[in-house]
């Protein structure tokens, strides 16, 4: 394969080996941007914590983008997240005082789970585009009104699921509709992390510099713990655990390669073995759609080896493809010695963030008013899968989706 051209349709299906593809040639399939010299975009960023921080640096490292204002209930993120802007930054605590701003052209949410929906709200509601972090949405109601109202105000918002700019994402999903795969009735996705380390050495909170009541929104009054500070994933007030926080990159994956927007049914079981927590940190879930297949999800954070990655079961082919490659089995073709697999067809690394080619896609489309690659409503359809399985969860039993009156039944 000749270097710095776009990896083909016709390449794959003549079973090419991309072994150790360089990320210039991944790159080559992300669209070109062409920029004016005023082409300016003026960005404010609504929390800044981790996630935050690194999608600011993104943004910032993009041609014609200025970060110029950030909020956060807590000080000490305000503080950092003006490391990132320009020198006439402002910070805010109150993030309504960077939607008043009429010089802020979109705004990027990285706050807690439960802050999404009114956020993005609130941002559509006064003029604002928006890059919103997953899941975009506390539960599986708080969505629909976010659909209408982007649809109404035309705003243009994309999400955190960046695999649907990342490169070998998007050929995978190539290769599922081409067909080469034969039937696929199963999918196996998982994830798997060490968090005790980060857990056993939290770095203190200055509470003198935190508004935790600002912090709690609509959740019930509690006291304030570190844990809940920087875990918040895992307590149900502030977000939804290994289903919201991991699975919903794999179910949008999974839902994009398979056309379906929804599983039929759900079950799912977890526990707390390990640490303190009110959300698992072990889990096992299944889910069946329509399409006739059926899909698992496996999550623990004892362990990290794997991290996480998807395995599509074909009856011609088994793709494997996770944030670091891609990869075709035949399944006629001759095993490894020592293994069960075969040789792969096709084999492709990634060897960057896709969350920059997603960044990419979003500002392209703040310019051309197009629907960025990780659309809202896809960012919905995921993120509602997430919470089908939390419900499952909760209740001890299998749910059935119903797509008509949109609930769990």
């Amino acid at each position: 394969m000749e270097k710095n051209t776009e990896i083909s349709r016709r390449d794959f299906l003549k079973g090419t080996t991309v072994a150790g593809a360089s990320a210039a040639v991944l790159r080559g399939l992300a669209p070109s941007r062409v920029l004016g010299a005023n082409d300016r975009i003026r960005i404010g960023t609504l929390g800044t914590g981790e996630r935050c921080k690194v999608l600011m640096g993104y943004f910032r490292d993009e041609p014609g983008v200025e970060l110029v204002a950030v909020s956060d209930v807590y000080g000490v993120r305000r503080d950092q997240g003006m490391k990132f802007c320009t020198p006439d930054a402002k910070a805010y605590v109150d993030y309504r005082e960077v939607l008043d701003r009429k010089d802020i052209d979109a705004v990027i949410i990285g706050s807690p789970d439960h802050w999404h929906i009114p956020m993005l709200m609130d941002a559509m509601q006064a003029g604002k585009d928006v890059y919103v972090e997953k899941p975009i949405m506390h539960s599986v109601d708080e969505g629909k009104p976010a659909l209408r109202a982007a649809a109404d105000l035309k705003r243009i918002v994309g999400t955190g699921t960046q695999q649907r700019s990342w490169p070998h994402y998007r050929m995978g999903k190539q290769i599922v509709d081409s067909g080469k795969l034969g039937r696929i009735t199963y999918v196996h996705a998982f994830w798997y992390q060490d968090l005790y380390p980060l857990f056993s050495v939290l770095t203190p909170v200055d509470t003198t510099q935190l508004d935790w009541k600002k912090y709690l929104r609509n959740a019930p009054d509690q006291p304030f713990t570190v844990e809940k500070f920087y875990f918040w994933r895992w307590f149900w007030d502030f977000g939804g655990g290994s289903m919201t926080d991991l699975f919903t990159h794999l179910a949008d994956v999974i839902q994009w390669y398979m056309g379906e927007s929804a599983p039929k049914t759900a079950t799912v079981t977890g526990n707390r073995y390990h640490m303190p927590w009110e959300a698992p940190d072990a889990l096992t879930a299944t889910f069946e759609y329509p399409g006739n297949f059926m899909v698992t999800f496996t999550h623990t954070i004892n362990s990290r080896v794997g991290d996480g990655g998807i395995t599509f079961y074909g009856s011609e082919a088994t793709l494997k493809v996770d944030r670091e490659r891609l990869a075709i089995y035949p399944e006629q073709g001759k095993r490894v010695p020592g293994t069960y697999d075969p040789e792969p067809e096709i084999y492709v690394r990634s060897e960057y963030d896709g969350t920059i080619d997603n960044v990419r896609n979003y500002l392209d489309c703040l310019r051309t008013r197009k629907t960025p690659n990780a659309s809202l409503q896809a960012g919905y359809e995921a993120a509602r899968t997430s919470w089908i399985g939390n419900a499952a969860l909760k209740k001890g039993m299998k749910v059935t989706w119903d797509p008509i009156k949109e609930c769990v039944v």
